[in-house]
């Protein structure tokens, strides 16, 4: 197939060190953004044997791979919102907790290319938990209008009969024709809660699969089987996303549509999601838009944060950033990489964590910044006296109910002296500090490595240059947020008290019958 014209422009360009003013294309690329609910990168494309996942793997195969994509926070809320305005968590007020009313200041892409004429859709998860109101208190669309109506038969009865990838047919049938469209497939899988031992009875796995279990889960038969049962909810979200992308070329819209395959933070397990590690943070990335990027199949290392995300798609859609109606962003566009140019993107990310669930004293938090980089972490915790899983006489509720989370807890019940409830669930100090060549599974702290205070200087520099409150003594700001569940006010006084409460996201086993000492 003969290169479009602007393509060789951007070839003559690259060699000559000329980065081009504008992205566009004419017309501009339609956008295809897949985000699964709660998955790590976990994909055969990374090597991962007990995850397979062709339709990821051929976006990376025909497109990019990133190896060290990140989100800024990993739950869902605040995720979503950095994705959708380019800006970090602690820069968004309210967005950076969890079921949160989201500043009406703060436009996301999908509202700016809706103004713009864009014909902007979704399915089932798009921003949220939470309530996003315009400044006169009309809903917003954050990530347009949705397609929901169709529904199928699901493998397990813990995943959603929800058909995505019809409802991204119906999406099509219904665009416009020669308008420009966006569509969020927002899956809820893998989100528990599984079905215990699907990933063996119904995916045809083996225990045996899995190359190797994290230093803080103990290995056994009840984690490997959690784990394989998350695994197959990620392949039902890659089977949904493989029906999308033959769709599209059976309607010949895929050369010209923009693919980007994500997760919105990690694993639900403990020391994961709503935590701040690589663990929690660390994401699947993969791009592909045969007509836009070079020398496809490129697996690049490069620091990708979330917050790069809004300025590309603004750029690839043709439009000034200023032009938007968006809040500053200090995330970097990934077009270069599009255009195969040699770009240092960032060598970095930066991570953070405030209120991301209910099941502590006065509703607060459990706030923590954190920096990465190639070779180590280092992580701050603001108040370590805070039990960062949530207390442990609500359950832990700050961690999601499981397998794995429910045998550390009877583990440690039984041996006080069990290290993984300690790694997942207890108290931490005020710095972490760990070397990712010599410990990847993040177990030894180093707090007096002198690598620590140099990237606690840079961190609390970018964060102070950012305006985190954190950094100007005002973090309480976050605590003193309204949640925007209102069963959630007050929760733990609540809990406490002996009054009726809904906690279907924790076991009742993992309450524990009084207080646990530090």
């Amino acid at each position: 197939m003969r290169q479009p014209a602007f393509l060789l422009c951007l070839l003559v360009l690259s060699a000559l060190g000329i980065r081009p003013s504008s992205f566009a294309t004419e017309p501009p690329p339609n956008i295809l953004f897949a985000i699964a609910d709660d998955w790590g990168p976990h994909a055969s494309a990374y090597g991962t044997p007990w995850v397979k996942t062709p339709n990821f793997d051929r976006v990376a195969k025909e497109g990019l791979l990133f190896r060290q994509a990140y989100t800024p926070n990993a739950k869902c809320a605040p995720s979503r919102a950095c994705i959708l305005t380019g800006r970090n968590s602690w820069q968004l007020k309210e967005a950076a907790n969890h079921i949160c009313y989201f500043p009406p200041e703060f436009k996301g892409w999908g509202e700016a290319l809706a103004e713009k004429g864009w014909n902007v859709g979704y399915t089932t998860k798009g921003w949220g938990p939470g309530v996003a109101n315009d400044a006169n208190g009309k809903p917003r669309q954050m990530t347009g209008k949705p397609y929901n109506k169709r529904r199928a038969e699901a493998p397990t009865p813990e995943i959603l009969n929800c058909d995505y990838a019809a409802n991204f047919s119906d999406f099509l049938d219904a665009a416009p024709a020669g308008k420009p469209w966006c569509f969020w497939y927002g899956s809820v899988e893998p989100h528990r809660g599984y079905e215990f031992g699907s990933g063996v009875a119904k995916g045809g796995k083996k225990l045996t699969d899995i190359d190797h279990v994290p230093a803080y889960w103990p290995d056994n038969d009840v984690i490997r089987n959690d784990m394989l049962d998350y695994a197959f909810e990620v392949e039902h979200f890659d089977r949904h996303l493989g029906r999308m992308i033959a769709d599209l070329e059976k309607r010949g819209l895929l050369d010209n549509t923009l693919i980007i395959v994500t997760a919105d933070h990690g694993m639900p397990f403990p020391r994961s999601k709503g935590n701040a590690n690589v663990q929690a943070n660390h994401v699947p990335l993969a791009m592909m838009w045969k007509k836009g990027i070079l020398q496809p199949g490129r697996t690049l290392s490069d620091f990708v944060s979330f917050v790069d995300l809004a300025p590309t798609l603004i750029e690839v859609a043709g439009m000034k950033w200023s032009d938007t109606g968006m809040a500053e962003s200090p995330g970097r566009s990934l077009t270069d990489l599009f255009a195969a140019k040699p770009a240092h993107v960032r060598d970095h990310v930066l991570l953070g964590k405030e209120r991301t669930d209910v099941g502590r004293p006065h509703d607060w938090g459990y706030p923590i910044r954190a920096i990465v980089t190639k070779d180590s972490v280092f992580i701050e915790n603001f108040e370590p006296t805070r039990w960062p899983g949530g207390n442990p006489e609500t359950g832990y509720m700050d961690c999601d109910a499981g397998a794995t989370k429910t045998f550390i807890i009877d583990a440690h019940r039984k041996n006080p002296a069990d290290p993984f409830w300690q790694l997942c669930l207890g108290l931490r100090p005020g710095t972490e500090f760990y070397d990712l060549k010599a410990d990847p599974d993040f177990v030894h702290n180093l707090p007096a490595d002198p690598r620590a205070t140099a990237l606690k200087t840079q961190l609390h520099a970018e964060l102070s240059q950012q305006g985190d409150p954190r950094m100007s003594g005002q973090g309480d700001v976050f605590d003193k947020y309204e949640h925007a569940m209102k069963a959630n006010v007050g929760f733990y006084e609540k809990f406490m008290s002996g009054k009726p409460m809904k906690a279907g996201w924790i076991n009742q086993s993992d309450i524990e019958p009084r207080p646990v000492l530090p």
